[in-house]
């Protein structure tokens, strides 16, 4: 019984659609004009919107290849300069706009002992990533890190090398 049930529905299935073939219009060119037409505007909008998509892109990686990545701090120091946070800003506003995740390296220069410029160089990083986040930067994206005094920039024992190496790189 539900063999023939099925087979009473698939005949049904196909008479329905003999029928709308049958009743269907042959002219089909003032169709086929509007598809191509439809077809054309939709890539040439397509087109323009990855236009201006790439045109964003080009326009934050100059942005971001015009910041600040380097924080330096006075001796002894985890506070934020006025320049510092005018940087940060412009940071702030770059990263706001990306999903990109931001890692904070800070450093201090040799003098102190070595756990002491570690907690010195975890304050720097830690005095900016606040920052950020304060700012509108998703925590989850600020990853900090301190290298205290082991990854100088400049070798030396002068004021010179030392300020090189009181910072925070944002990589």
């Amino acid at each position: 019984m539900t063999m023939e049930i099925k087979k009473i529905q698939l005949l049904s299935a196909l008479l329905a659609a003999a029928l709308l073939v049958g009743c269907a219009s042959t002219d089909t060119s003032d169709d086929d004009a509007a598809a191509a037409a439809a077809a054309e505007q939709a890539a040439a909008e397509k087109a323009a919107m990855e236009a201006a998509e790439a045109e964003a892109a080009a326009k934050a990686a100059e942005a971001a290849a015009n910041l600040q990545t380097v924080f330096y701090f006075d001796f002894d120091q985890a506070t934020l300069s006025a320049d510092t946070r005018a940087a940060l800003d412009a940071q702030v506003a770059v990263l706001k706009d990306s999903n990109a995740k931001v890692r904070l390296e800070g450093h201090a220069d040799e003098r102190g002992t070595r756990e002491y410029n570690m907690a010195l160089g975890e304050r720097r990083a830690n005095a900016i990533a606040n920052y950020l986040i304060i700012n509108g930067v998703a925590r989850y994206r600020v990853e900090t890190v301190s290298y205290g005094e082991e990854r100088p920039v400049a070798s030396g024992s002068g004021d010179s090398a030392w300020s090189q190496n009181r910072r925070v790189e944002l990589k």
